[in-house]
This record gives structure tokens, sequence and C-alpha cells, in this order.
């Protein structure tokens, strides 16, 4: 489905531009990005196995990668062929001798990168056979490769969201007097599993206040009031994301339980006139914070602006979140084929608040949204 040979070519460009000799990634979206190898499904708990912080893979420029492997993680957890030479660290064998092993192997480094999602032991023994001053970050390296999607990631992206739009169909009319927001937040993610969906692209978060439920009387899932009753006369507000091939999705929408108020629907309607504010500005050249402020404008105009406590959004594609960030303190021009959150809000203590959240993909004359939900005010009346 992907070509992550022409993925490792580009890399190789970026290497040589730099002037680093060697690479090393984790497990991470960056090392899906350039073999394939799939990260499993994130939980709670933390596996641990026998020479677990060799995990990862050696990047050169014009070479295969090498991976280095504990064996419960080549057995268990190495779904597909991969190209490139795997050394296989059994549990009695010599970790971090077989470690300096292949680095001394792969010749002569004067500048070596590492991700950052590679463990901190990785990085004291790689520091150690290197020098530490021959290192330097190396997740820059691939990101800049991943923020341009091609067509075929696109279409990816394009199915997880509709998986979350499936669900969100699915679930809009259960916001009756009633419900609670873990229930809710259950029915999601069944219905994100029934339309395809691998996993929650993030903890699935549905509130009826602030982000945080500071607020007396704010629901909010996950948390003591997760199983409190919906009164009518309230928002329920949803932040949800599903994955589909990998790549992420992340959505919101905002239900009124009963009849909205019209302080509700004026803030509602300039929200929306922000959200496309935002997608009108998304062009190649403008930059990520110019972006976030044209998506800001018309709230500050209708008098919220002290309530948009957000930015307008975050790249996403791989991981749900990723750079560039849509916020005032990204100098980034935006190219044709990025993708990210068109997400403003307007959250009033103690009142109401309204979201809504798709993904714009960058074009010419403006971005193009992935999800097809509607985006009109849904009241369960």
């Amino acid at each position: 489905m992907f070509d992550y040979a022409e993925r490792r070519a580009r890399l190789s460009e970026r290497m040589r531009a730099e002037r680093v000799d060697l690479l090393f990634l984790g497990l991470s979206a960056d090392l899906e990005y350039l073999t394939g190898i799939r990260r499993g499904v994130p939980f709670f708990g933390q596996s641990s196995y026998a020479h677990g912080w060799v995990t990862g893979a050696f990047f050169r420029p014009d070479e295969l990668p090498t991976f280095v492997l504990p064996r419960m993680v080549a057995a268990f957890d190495l779904e597909q062929e991969v190209e490139g030479e795997v050394v296989v660290v059994n549990e009695t064998d010599d970790g971090p001798a077989i470690f300096e092993r292949v680095v001394r192997g792969l010749g002569r480094a004067e500048t070596v990168a590492i991700g950052d999602r590679a463990w901190a032991e990785t990085t004291i023994n790689l520091a150690r056979l290197v020098g530490l001053e021959a290192m330097r970050p190396g997740s820059a390296l691939v990101n800049e490769l991943r923020r341009v999607k091609t067509r075929e990631e696109l279409e990816a992206m394009g199915r997880a969201c509709r998986a979350v739009t499936q669900a969100m169909s699915a679930v809009a009319p259960s916001v009756v007097p009633g419900v609670t927001m873990n229930e809710l937040r259950e029915e999601v993610e069944l219905e994100l599993r029934r339309a395809g969906s691998m996993t929650p692209s993030f903890p699935t978060h549905i509130f009826t206040g602030t982000y945080a439920g500071t607020e007396p009387g704010d629901l909010t899932s996950g948390t003591e009031t997760g199983d409190d009753p919906l009164p009518e006369g309230r928002t329920v507000l949803f932040d949800f994301g599903g994955v589909v091939d990998g790549y992420c999705s992340d959505f919101g929408r905002t239900v009124y339980c009963g009849e909205p108020p019209a302080e509700v629907e004026r803030a509602y309607e300039a929200m929306l006139a922000a959200q496309e504010a935002g997608r009108a500005a998304a062009t190649p050249g403008t930059l990520a914070r110019e972006v976030n402020a044209a998506c800001r404008a018309p709230i500050e105009e209708a008098g919220l602006g002290e309530h948009f406590r957000h930015r307008m959004g975050h790249a996403i594609g791989l991981d749900v979140h990723e750079r560039p960030f849509v916020s005032p303190e990204d100098e980034t021009p935006l190219e044709a084929g990025m993708t990210f959150t068109d997400e403003p809000s307007i959250i009033v203590p103690g009142a109401y608040g309204v979201r809504i959240e798709d993904i714009v993909v960058c074009e010419e004359g403006g971005g193009r949204y992935l999800e097809e939900y509607p985006k009109e005010l849904v009241a369960n009346r």
C-alpha cells in the first residue's frame, strides 16, 4: 500500500543534506513510516522484555535498515516481512555487546541522530559508543518527510474519518436526558470498532462543560462525574478519533440536549465562521500562526475571544498530534498536502460549551475537509 523504499530514499537525501551518518529509531510512528513495522495498540501497563531497550532500527544513507530486536519482539510483535538485516537478541545474550557489535559494524559515524521514542538506556549506550558530542535529536529528520501526505496516505486518513463519522451518526441520537458521559464514551468506542477502527487514536473525551471538567455541574467521561445522568438543557461535546491502516482521525461535534437557547446558537454560528475562516486560510505558503489567527478572528469579533482557550489545531497523520502546530508560536509555512485539525471551540465556564473539529488538507485556494459529517448544531428536542 505504501512505498517504504521511496520514503527511505527521501530520508537518505535529508541525512546527506544535514550530514547525518547514522539514525536510530525505536518503535514509533517514524519507524512505521519508513519500514511498515506496525505499532501495537497502546495500553496503560508497560510490557517489559529482556533487552527491550535495543528495540529499533539503524538507518544509513542509501542502505537498507538494520534492525535490532529482542527475541520476544521478533517472535510475537513483528507481524510482517521487513527489508534489511534483522539482528535478534536472545534472553541469555549479552545485549550491550551485541548492540555495540552492530553499531561498530555500521562503519564510522561522525554524526549520529536518535529518535525521540528511544529508551534512555539506548541513548546512553549509543553515546558511550559514538561519543555524546556526535549525537543529535533525530525525529525532525523524519517528521518533515511525514508532513506532506501522498494520495495513499490521504485515502487511509479518509477511511479513518469515515469511521468517526459513522460512529457519530450512530451515537448522536443517544444524547437524551439521563444518559451518562461514560455510556456515550462506551457507545462511541463500540461504534468505532464496528466501523473498522483498530483503536481510538487518543482517549475518547465526552463532556458538558470545560475541557478539564473543573466547573460545578460539569459532566466529563473518565472522571467521577462520568456516571452522573445528563439533565436537559446542556450541550454535550464530543472529541474522539479512530485509526485505520495506521493513520489517525480526530473529530468533534456538539449535541444539545433539549431546545438550544439563542446565546448557544449565536456562539455556535461564530464558531462555524471561525472554522471556515481557518479552512479558507489554509493555503500553501501561509504561516501556521497566520492560519490560527484567521480562525480566531470571527470568535474575537463576536466578543467571545477569551472563551476560545485553544489553538486552531495540529498536524495529524500516523500520530494524532504531529508538527506543525496551528498555533500562535508556529512559524511553519504550510505546504500543499499537509493535514491538520480545524477545531475552534467556545467554552464559557458555568454557562455552555460548543466545539467542532474536522481534518483539513492544505490545497491551493484553501483547505479541503476530509470529514463529511454535517456541521449544524444537533439538537435532540
